[in-house]
């Protein structure tokens, strides 16, 4: 079995070379689908944001994404102003705004 490896060592060597380069290909090819995935979820994401333009870069998308941020956390501190209010106006209410809150809409 050794003299046989011995031998054949050069075929051997040849064979796992071709059986690289075929994973290699097939990784290349996955890589390639992959980006072209990837630029068409962004392109979808970018137009779904209303971001337009020629040269669409991350710089656009992330000052959109910082936008809808922003005002999420606007419309969050507006609701804790208004529970704060509540809870002096009526704390009944509050109260039980606050318990639906946090154990019901979970």
């Amino acid at each position: 079995m050794i003299n046989f490896i011995k031998n054949n060592q050069k075929y051997f060597t040849i064979g796992g070379a071709c059986i690289l380069l075929v994973l290699t290909a097939q990784q290349r090819s996955q890589i390639k689908e992959l980006k072209i995935e990837r630029e068409e979820l962004t392109k979808h994401m970018v137009d779904s944001h209303g971001i337009t333009g020629g040269d669409i870069g991350g710089a656009k998308l992330t000052d959109s994404l910082n936008d809808e941020l922003f005002n999420s956390k606007s419309m969050n501190g507006r609701y804790e102003l208004s529970l704060q209010h509540l809870y002096e106006v009526n704390p009944k209410a509050a109260k039980e705004f606050d318990d639906y809150l946090n154990h019901e809409t979970e």
